[in-house]
Formats: structure tokens, C-alpha cells, sequence
């Protein structure tokens, strides 16, 4: 009797791959322009073939991942997002920030905020998820609780918007920019085109220094802090503007240092949950 050969069981590779193509077109609608994309438009951004990312986004309906929006048309649905803020809740989660920000307190006697970005409303902001502030008193600052939060939030304002605002998409930049700034911000807030020119700046160097732009009487430095190449928020440093040195140098190089680590930490600690 001749030998039979078992049936094959399709490699693991394979459905590894399919989930590649489909978080490729996920990732497609944030590089693109705009809420609603054509199929033609995010085939070609996911690097895959008309065919192939119809059938990822017709299967990705059932479960809410995507959106038809009209002929050939389709949106993200609100499983991502909830598969966003899933992962965002883990990436913020403590992998010893609170020691981070506490080290370059202490190395700069500032006030050292770590902010990371949040959407609201549609709008891309930022909120301050922990902080450093040793022996200072936050009633220096000036500012009622209510205007601390409306400066606060906002990513056209301050060192460490424009730190987060410069690494979005260009479809989020435009959101921010819809909006005014802040009514009670500080006297050094940029103008639309100061602010835009200031993007490309931040990204080729890796900070943004801010002049009273969120708080008149002081002034700022902020890096980013990334997570898998994208950004997560800011690492800030605020002083007083009349004790802010001429030379910010090393200013600049710890609180760069100190974003950098906490991107390490992060990008780690997935490592560490992958394995």
C-alpha cells in the first residue's frame, strides 16, 4: 500500500505575515492625510496590492477595526481605538520614570514635567502623567489650576507641544492647527508660521527650547520621548526666565539624556513582554 502524506498545517509564518499586511494598512490611515482614505491610497502606503488590503479591511468590518465610509472608501473603526488606548495604558505604564525625572530634578533644580500625548475631542494634546519639583512650590508659577490645564493641554504651546507636535502625522499636525492658542498663554507664543518653520528645527536637533511661550516669566526645554519609533510625549524642564543661563548647554543634554533613557525603558520593557 502506498504511504500517505498527512495533511500540512499552514506555517506560523504565514499568519504572522497576514497580521504584518493588516497592521501595515492601520498604520497606512496615520501616515495619510485625513480621516477617510480611498483603498487605491492606503494599498499603495501599506505596500500591498488593491486585493490583498481589500480583503483586510472587509475583514477587519466584523470586528469594528475599519469603517466604510462610501464606495471604496473607509475609515478606522472604534475597536482600534480601543486597541490604542490598551496599548498606551501599557506603554505608560512605571518602568522607573519617577527615578528619571527625579535624577534630572535634582541635576537641574527646576521643575521637570513628563507629559505624554492624548487625544480629546479629535484633537491631538498632551497631558502630564508624572512629575519632579523637589523643594519648589508650584504657586511660583502664577497660574490658576484652570489656566494651568488650558495652556497645558495644548500642542501649540510651550517646548514640549511643539516637541510632541513635531513628531505627528501630518493629518494630526493639521488638527492642531485648526485650533487657536491658548487666550492665557504667555507672550512668547509663536505664530502659525513661526510655529510650523520651528517643526522641522526640533526634529533635525532633538529638542525645542521655549521662551514664555506657556507662562510669562519662564522659560523651557523639552525632548521626546519615543516608543517603537513613534512619539509617546515629552520630557520638560521649566525655569525661572531671569536664572535661565546663556548658555543652555548642558540644560539641553540632560534633558535630552533623560528622554532618551525613558525611550530605552520603554522600548525595553516591550522587548521584555515579547520574549
Amino acid at each position: 500500500m502506498a504511504s500517505t502524506i498527512p495533511p500540512q498545517k499552514p506555517a506560523p509564518r504565514q499568519a504572522t505575515s497576514l497580521a504584518a499586511r493588516a497592521f501595515q494598512l492601520q498604520r497606512a490611515f496615520a501616515t495619510l492625510d485625513g480621516d477617510v482614505q480611498p483603498l487605491k491610497a492606503l494599498a499603495a502606503t501599506a505596500g500591498l496590492d488593491e486585493s490583498t488590503a481589500y480583503r483586510i479591511l472587509q475583514a477587519g468590518k466584523a470586528s469594528g477595526a475599519f469603517q466604510q465610509a462610501g464606495r471604496g472608501q473607509y475609515r478606522l473603526g472604534p475597536a482600534a481605538a480601543e486597541v490604542g488606548m490598551h496599548a498606551m495604558m501599557q506603554v505608560a505604564a512605571d518602568h522607573g520614570e519617577a527615578a528619571v525625572l527625579a535624577g534630572l530634578q535634582a541635576a537641574t533644580g527646576a521643575f521637570v514635567w513628563l507629559y505624554a500625548l492624548t487625544p480629546a475631542m479629535g484633537v491631538p494634546r498632551r497631558v502630564c502623567v508624572d512629575y519632579a519639583i523637589g523643594d519648589l512650590d508650584t504657586a511660583d508659577l502664577g497660574m490658576t489650576v484652570d489656566e494651568v490645564i488650558t495652556v497645558g493641554r495644548s500642542l501649540r504651546t510651550g517646548a514640549s507641544g511643539r516637541v510632541i507636535l513635531a513628531h505627528l502625522p501630518p493629518s494630526m499636525q493639521a488638527r492642531v492647527f485648526a485650533e487657536p492658542a491658548p487666550e492665557c498663554a504667555g507672550p512668547g507664543v509663536l505664530s502659525d508660521d513661526e510655529l510650523r518653520t520651528s517643526l522641522d528645527v526640533i526634529r533635525q536637533q532633538g529638542y525645542a527650547l521655549g521662551d514664555q511661550e506657556c507662562l510669562s516669566g519662564w522659560a523651557s526645554v523639552a525632548a521626546p520621548v519615543m516608543h517603537g519609533g513613534s512619539i509617546f510625549g515629552a520630557v520638560l524642564v521649566l525655569q525661572a526666565a531671569d536664572t535661565w543661563p546663556t548658555n543652555p548647554a548642558n540644560l539641553i543634554a540632560l534633558t535630552v539624556g533623560a528622554a532618551a533613557g525613558l525611550s530605552r525603558e520603554m522600548d525595553d520593557a516591550t522587548t521584555a513582554q515579547v520574549a
